[in-house]
C-alpha cells in the first residue's frame, strides 16, 4: 500500500484551482485530487503511521496560495505560498519527527510546499494570475494511493484534527 500524508483544500478552493489550471496546456489535476503533500511514505503499512500522526502537536492555520510556477525539470505547474508559513513548518517538522521515530525513511531534501496543478505541462509563455484562494488547514490525512490503467486514485484512511 502506497501511503502519504496530505492536507486537502475545501471543495470550492479546489474547484477554483482546477478552473485556473484548465487555462493551461497539460494534464490538469482534478479538483478532488488537489492536495498538499506533507510526507510521502511509499509502500508501507498504515499502523505505525497512524500512531506517529496521533503524536503530532500542531495548530490549525491557513495555507496562502500566492504564487504559481512552472518547473521545467519535471514539467509541472504548481501553486503555493511564497514562503513556508510558520504553522505549516511546525506541522511538517512535527510529523516528520514522529515518522522518523516510527522508523520511516523520508526524503532528506528540504520540504517545499507546493500543490501540483498541471502535469506534462507545456511551458507557458506567462502564467495567469491566481484567483483568491481560502485554504484553512484544520486537519491532515493519511492517504492510500493506488495507480491503475485509469490513473491514480486516493483513499483517505484516517484524519487528524488540528486544534
Amino acid at each position: 500500500m502506497r501511503l502519504f500524508f496530505a492536507a486537502w483544500p475545501p471543495a470550492e478552493s479546489a474547484s477554483a484551482l482546477e478552473g485556473w489550471a484548465r487555462r493551461l496546456e497539460g494534464r490538469v489535476t482534478p479538483a478532488g485530487m488537489i492536495h498538499l503533500t506533507l510526507a510521502f511514505l511509499g509502500v508501507a503499512e498504515p499502523d505505525k503511521a497512524v500512531g506517529a500522526a496521533r503524536r503530532v502537536r500542531a495548530r490549525a492555520h491557513r495555507l496562502p496560495i500566492e504564487i504559481a510556477q512552472y518547473w521545467k525539470h519535471n514539467r509541472i505547474v504548481w501553486a503555493g505560498p511564497r514562503e513556508l508559513p510558520p504553522e505549516l513548518k511546525t506541522l511538517v517538522e512535527a510529523l516528520h519527527l514522529e515518522l522518523y521515530r516510527a522508523e520511516y525513511m523520508l526524503e532528506r531534501r528540504p520540504y517545499a510546499a507546493h500543490v501540483t496543478l498541471v502535469r506534462s505541462a507545456r511551458p507557458p509563455a506567462e502564467l495567469p494570475p491566481l484567483p483568491p484562494i481560502d485554504w484553512p488547514v484544520r486537519e491532515f490525512s493519511l492517504v492510500r494511493s493506488a495507480v491503475s490503467a485509469k490513473g491514480s486514485s486516493y483513499e483517505v484512511l484516517e484524519r487528524f484534527a488540528l486544534p
